[in-house]
């Protein structure tokens, strides 16, 4: 029997914790807190990727540091486990424009009425570090969203919920957002916030099998 799987996820995202949960996977969550606004990176695909190495970066450097973190956090499961650490981020891209969450209410409104009806590509990096063998892997998935056409009442009604202020991108497609979505063209669940099919390849590169966090304890 292979050794236990542990996975932390370097990221606050309800969506990416109910993913992995839905697929049978129990994530040890620590957040990072990383600095994005450090990050001067303007291609799409290189900025979601520089974004989740920082925070994958962060958690497995306190892991490393801090015995005390480390305890807290994996208590008797670590003992004779192996642990791997996610980072991911999220931007879309529309018209050229760059987008990852809202500022304010108003910039949500003024992006939907640039987006609606628009074609948009949904970017997410996703980073896993082995923290036995220090082996880091990076990758992206690109998912294409075609948007409907909202009134400016619907879109008003929808920022008032607060939901996609919480969203890169202005939208949660696991929300009320799917309801101003017409198509999606690729991973859908890269769209919510990670590709559990990448993910599933990724783990595989590092020499595990995605069944093995299926036997982890959900903490």
């Amino acid at each position: 029997m292979p050794n236990p799987l542990q996975l932390v996820l370097a990221s606050a995202s309800p969506a990416r914790r109910k993913l992995l949960q839905m697929a049978g996977i129990p994530p040890i969550v620590c957040p990072s807190d990383f600095d994005e606004d450090s990050v001067t990176v303007f291609d799409p695909g290189q900025l979601v990727q520089v974004l989740a190495q920082g925070k994958a970066r962060v958690i497995v450097n306190r892991l490393r540091q801090e015995p005390a973190l480390r305890q807290s956090l994996l208590g008797s499961h670590e003992l004779g486990s192996s642990i791997v650490v996610l980072g991911c981020d999220s931007v879309l891209l529309v018209n050229g424009e760059v987008y990852g969450k809202p500022d304010s209410p108003a910039e949500a409104m003024e992006r939907w009425q640039k987006m609606r009806g628009k074609v948009g590509d949904l970017y997410t990096g996703h980073v896993l570090i082995d923290l036995a063998s220090d082996r880091e892997l990076i990758q992206s998935a690109t998912t294409r969203v075609h948007f409907a056409t909202p009134t400016d009442a619907e879109i008003a009604a929808y920022i008032a919920t607060g939901e996609p202020m919480q969203c890169a991108g202005c939208f949660a497609l696991e929300g009320r957002g799917g309801l101003f979505v017409e198509k999606i063209e690729g991973c859908h669940m890269n769209v919510i916030g990670l590709s559990l099919p990448l993910l599933r390849r990724m783990l595989g590169e590092l020499g595990y099998d995605i069944t093995q966090l299926w036997q982890a304890p959900v903490l």
